[in-house]
């Protein structure tokens, strides 16, 4: 008999060594379908309080417009489009009446029912497919170090402590309209994990590192042993960390 495929997930937060906390993570569950599952961690930026308004606009448009996504129906890639297009619209209305300048990452994974899985992001918040603590694929930053690492100007290891390495090339709120960069997984299987975190958490940990932790924990253990690694990385100068697991077993 064939093992039912089921999933665990977690997500965490913390505000480093930030005057304030800007990023914003959360699990959305699809009242409809029990296993359906959307994970989102925003990034925000700009002022005191810019940078947290424009993470939470993508947080209430992801929440409202999943309320009536149905995955037997809807397309899931065109629902975490619109997320990020509604959230960015009014991210820029916003910023027209505020001293502030709010922009904010997007970091979004659509798990179904039928153990699809569909990502899109923009900016340099990632997502990571591992499988059995192999990274099989993560997204690449929209930031000008990794134009630098795509014309061979530097190395990743470089990339990390590059004065320039918080220089976004895109983002939700910016005068022009984000391309956002997509991708699918037909179905997900036992030992498969995404983690969605913002770049807080994943310039203190070399892939191997991280696989091994996921394959390991559970997500729960997992979120907080990543956040709790980090922090003591940084040696008191992290940024805002935030982190969204899935894992199927």
């Amino acid at each position: 008999m064939t093992k039912a495929i089921s999933f665990s997930a977690s997500s965490g937060t913390h505000q480093g060594d930030r005057e304030s906390q800007q990023d914003r993570v959360c699990l959305f569950r699809n009242m409809r379908e029990p296993n359906c599952i959307l994970a989102i961690v925003a990034d925000g930026m700009g002022g005191l309080t810019g940078g947290r308004k424009a993470a939470d606009q993508v947080m209430l448009t992801a929440d409202q417009l999943f309320k009536s996504f149905d995955s037997k129906v809807d397309n899931s890639p065109e629902l975490l489009d619109k997320i990020a297009h509604e959230a960015h619209l009014v991210i820029g209305l916003t910023a027209i009446a505020s001293a502030d300048q709010p922009h904010t990452t997007y970091a979004s994974f659509l798990v179904t029912s039928d153990g699809a899985c569909h990502w899109a992001h923009v900016g340099d918040t990632r997502i990571y497919h591992f499988r059995d603590a192999q990274l099989i694929f993560r997204t690449l930053d929209h930031s000008y170090v990794q134009s630098l690492i795509d014309n061979k100007e530097i190395t990743q290891e470089q990339a990390v402590n590059h004065p320039q390495s918080n220089v976004l090339t895109q983002c939700l709120g910016s005068k022009a309209t984000p391309k956002l960069s997509h991708r699918s997984i037909r179905k997900l299987q036992s030992g498969d994990v995404i983690m969605a975190c913002s770049d807080g958490v994943w310039p203190y940990f070399k892939d191997a590192e991280m696989g091994s932790i996921l394959e390991n924990c559970n997500p729960r253990e997992a979120t907080e042993l990543i956040i709790t690694t980090a922090r003591a990385r940084s040696r008191r100068r992290g940024d805002n960390l935030s982190i969204a697991i899935v894992k199927y077993s």
